[in-house]
């Protein structure tokens, strides 16, 4: 007989929202609500010229899905662009990072298989902003520490296109 130890999980649009490197954020899936499956995180208002740190997961494989606006991914040294409907694959120990192009916000899905990254980035999260302030800039010293606890190499800025 199978003990089934999971159970349904809901979140929605209500559930409150957190700031990860500066815009707002939601985990969607955890590695607890799947089994260790998969973490997924919803990440919106993403500005134009954001860019993430150069990296390699040691731990997990990272997917990204566009909902909104356009992103441009390197992965492996090759650089891969697309708007609304773009899906990208980036596996565990290949450097890879992306930014936002074009003029418009951008809000994405992000899967991580197996869970665990959403832990990394529930621990870099910082509480909304008051209405009328801005968000305060990524701690890059606190980004360094908890990426090395959670197996990601920073290699640096992107390279170039």
């Amino acid at each position: 007989m199978t003990v089934q130890t999971l159970q349904p999980a809901l979140n929605t649009r209500d559930d409150a929202s957190f700031r990860f490197l500066g815009f707002p954020t939601m985990v969607r899936a955890t590695r607890e609500t799947t089994g260790g499956a998969f973490g997924l995180i919803e990440s919106w208002m993403m500005p134009p010229g954001f860019e993430s740190p150069y990296h390699v997961h040691r731990n997990e494989d990272e997917a990204f899905y566009v909902l909104e606006g356009t992103m441009a991914f390197v992965c492996g040294g090759k650089w891969m662009t697309g708007g609304a409907g773009t899906y990208v694959f980036g596996p565990r120990n290949i450097p890879h990072g992306f930014k936002v192009v074009g003029d418009a916000p951008v809000r994405m899905l992000l899967l991580c298989s197996p869970g665990g990254f959403e832990n990394f980035v529930l621990e870099l999260s910082e509480p909304e902003p008051a209405p009328g302030q801005s968000p305060a800039p990524p701690d890059m010293a606190k980004l360094a520490q908890a990426a090395a606890k959670y197996g990601i190499d920073l290699l640096g800025p992107l390279p170039a296109e």
